[in-house]
């Protein structure tokens, strides 16, 4: 620990995060739970992903007991994982913790060292430049021991949803010098990549609704989806550029489209009515007036 946290922080004990390790190892021990004696990393895999968005369903609901209670699930996969590495004489969760306090301190020289960071945009510029000098010491010890070096995008995990995918992906892209002079820029790629999706779209073969019809052209189908992609891909750069998390703009979209959703389905059983017995105009009548009420 640097001695800027020692004078700056006081460290404090934390009993109940060791009694909770302290219980996750007595369920692996012989004489412990059966179901947790037999998990292993990739049979809780899933779990992780199910609890993290859990937890960010608490925090969007503003829910503080929710959250409270959904980052004990979180951390409960950590600990778990950790107990289970540690049974397989991998890794412990002492590792774990001294592994990302280190990083936090790495990442931070303008808390931690001489760096200088006036906003959160330098910020994260920093902390790109960091990873990219750890990935670069990464590369090298892999070289020296004839191992492939890492790609720069291969930290990116692929289970990752393909908004906060793209995101990740531009901004490791752009760290190392593949990026677009402004945001005006970007808007220029986006429009090239609309008119692209026009012309994949008004190549291919279409039902009477107006679908690509995949099955006449499968190829053609998957040239428009790709467009499709190159656009969206092309926005999340855009909201990069900005300063925006496309992945968490989308969520907040959503949000607000099932509140007004249930306005609507509210407002209609007020009639005794289905939202589905509604007309087109009845419906835009309602989905204006959720507009109105809820911003």
């Amino acid at each position: 620990m640097t001695e800027k946290l020692v004078a700056d922080v006081v460290a404090t004990d934390h009993p109940s995060f060791n009694d909770f390790v302290a219980t996750i190892e007595a369920l692996r021990a012989s004489d412990g739970c059966p179901w947790d004696r037999e998990q292993t990393h990739q049979s809780i895999s899933s779990n992780m992903i199910e609890e993290a968005y859990e937890a960010v369903d608490a925090i969007e609901s503003q829910s503080v007991q929710h959250l409270r209670e959904e980052l004990g699930d979180v951390l409960l996969q950590v600990v778990l994982q950790s107990q289970i590495a540690a049974d397989a004489g991998e890794f412990t969760i002492d590792d774990v913790c001294r592994d990302i306090n280190e990083k936090m301190v790495r990442r931070h020289p303008h808390v931690f060292g001489e760096a200088q960071a006036a906003d959160a945009n330098e910020v994260l510029d920093l902390w790109d430049q960091v990873k990219m000098a750890e990935k670069q010491v990464a590369d090298s010890a892999a070289e020296a021991v004839a191992d492939e070096p890492e790609g720069l995008l291969d930290g990116v995990p692929k289970s990752f949803p393909a908004l906060m995918q793209a995101q990740k992906i531009s901004r490791k892209a752009a760290a190392a010098g593949f990026e677009w002079p402004t945001v005006d820029a970007v808007w220029e790629k986006v429009d090239e990549e609309i008119a692209e999706l026009r012309e994949a779209y008004a190549a291919a073969p279409k039902s009477s609704n107006g679908k690509v019809d995949g099955d006449a052209d499968p190829a053609a189908k998957q040239a428009v989806a790709l467009e499709f992609g190159d656009v969206l891909f092309s926005l999340v750069n855009v909201a990069r550029k900005m300063g925006v998390n496309a992945e968490e703009s989308l969520r907040l979209t959503c949000a607000k489209f099932r509140n007004r959703w249930a306005f609507m389905e509210g407002a209609a059983a007020g009639q005794g009515r289905r939202i589905e017995d509604l007309s087109a105009e009845e419906m835009e009548e309602l989905w204006g007036l959720a507009k109105m009420l809820q911003g």
